[in-house]
């Protein structure tokens, strides 16, 4: 049972992702503009009046939500390549994707939600513009500050936080980390032919409600209602193509090393229990990167195997393409964080559209160097925490835990905290191990079919 207000801001919310969706609805949105004071039966008729709206005629997207459907729009077949790595290189890879990901997420995560313009206030009045390291302290003599900034700041030093420079000592908590540990304990479980039902047991059992947001908070609440999938991800969800199957993605990769194609399948039945669409396609397609960066010659070809797993007229098959092409046009990436935000700035701050985009901006401004692919991604702002994760992760995975900086990976110590039950306070190193044993078993059990 959801309140009044919570039920006109699904409503409210529900709208936008309509429209964005494709639909025509803007009888059903002036309809609710129109009135200050609406009744919960009034909204309920909205929302069930927004699920029949039909497609407009000049939107010229093809966007499936079934497994099947999708593979028949990919642009073409991922290609599955053999693994000569040994198995200490494998590990290496292994516990640098790990690594990536915790250090390019704490990166992100003070100024997680943060414009790309407050990024860069809070940096110069630090004296540490452009990033080059964690983000540091606010100088104490420091006045004049913005409130945007001193509201920041207190919540920061309220929480104790560990995630600044000269104060970390692990991979302090956050949702990033959660999932991939998930997605680890999943396999542990339920072995790579898990379900999407499996997905969901899993969150209810360790996983607790107040550590998921958005999509994930409305599907585990659906859950515990008796709403199973598909339905979980769809009812009463408006949320359903933001960011958060997106940042869930990691570790289908970490286990299909040079099979993109299987890493997407294993995302799409994650992805499956929350999102739709743009959501759905956003988890497989990192995941299908990640595999394919243990092979992979270039940052171009990480993004084509992306590609290759995702429907070639969805509107992230777009956003990436475009950010590619404008990352070859100026030398400097503000001008391609601008193009980004003038044509998919409209999506909400979490979307997995724009998130995406300025993963990519930082993998293709990077160009294999880790500390400048993730500091790129985490000043275009928006969801900082979970950019600097995912593009982190992938260089991580190919350049392995050897090549990465130790000003970056040193100051974790190899620990992290998560709120999953059971693994807080474990080495990354101890979650690397398990998951070389898992894609060892699934590459052998590959080979033998």
């Amino acid at each position: 049972m959801v309140s009044l207000e919570e039920l006109e801001q699904i409503v409210r919310a529900e709208i936008t992702q309509r429209r964005e969706e494709g639909y025509d609805i803007c009888q059903i949105e002036a309809k609710f503009l129109e009135r200050k004071k609406k009744s919960v039966k009034e909204l309920e008729k909205l929302l069930a009046k927004l699920e029949r709206s039909p497609f407009r005629s000049d939107f010229h997207y093809n966007e499936p939500s079934e497994l099947r459907q999708i593979e028949d729009q990919r642009p073409k077949r991922p290609e599955t390549i053999e693994i000569v790595l040994s198995d200490s290189e494998l590990y290496n890879r292994i516990y640098g994707g790990w690594l990536g990901r915790c250090a390019g997420c704490l990166l992100g995560k003070p100024v997680e939600g943060l414009a790309k313009d407050q990024i860069e206030q809070w940096l110069r009045l630090a004296e540490a513009y452009p990033l080059s390291n964690y983000f540091p302290p606010l100088p104490t003599h420091t006045k004049g500050l913005p409130e945007w900034l001193l509201e920041r700041w207190e919540r920061l030093m309220g929480g104790k936080t560990r995630a600044l420079l000269g104060s970390i000592n692990c991979m302090a908590r956050d949702d990033d980390i959660d999932y991939t540990i998930m997605g680890l304990q999943i396999l542990e479980t339920y072995g790579p032919s898990f379900t999407t039902m499996n997905i969901g047991d899993s969150w209810l059992s360790l996983l607790p409600y107040r550590q998921v947001y958005t999509a994930e908070r409305v599907a585990y609440r659906n859950l515990v209602n008796g709403i199973l999938p598909p339905e979980s991800a769809t009812y009463m969800n408006p949320y359903r193509e933001w960011i958060g199957a997106q940042i869930r993605g990691d570790m289908w990769g970490y286990v299909a090393p040079g099979a993109p194609d299987l890493a997407a399948d294993m995302a799409f039945r994650d992805a499956r229990l929350s999102h739709v669409k743009n959501g759905i396609y956003g988890e497989m397609f990192i995941s299908a990167m990640i595999s394919a960066a243990f092979t992979a010659e270039s940052i171009d070809d990480i993004i084509e195997a992306g590609l290759s797993v995702i429907p070639r007229d969805s509107r992230l098959a777009e956003a990436v393409k475009d950010t590619v092409s404008w990352g070859r046009q100026s030398n400097d990436w503000r001008d391609t964080w601008l193009r980004v935000v003038q044509k998919y700035g409209h999506y909400h701050p979490v979307h997995t559209i724009n998130n995406a985009a300025f993963v990519i901006l930082g993998l293709v401004y990077g160009q294999g160097d880790y500390e400048r692919t993730i500091t790129t991604s985490v000043m275009c702002g928006l969801d900082t925490d979970c950019n600097g994760a995912t593009s982190g992760s992938i260089l991580g995975v190919m350049l392995g835990a050897r090549d990465l900086p130790d000003k970056w990976i040193k100051p974790l110590k190899d620990r992290v905290e998560s709120s999953i039950t059971g693994y807080t306070g474990i080495r990354i190193s101890e979650l690397a191990k398990r998951t070389l044993r898992i894609a060892k078993e699934l590459r052998e059990t590959e080979e033998r079919q």
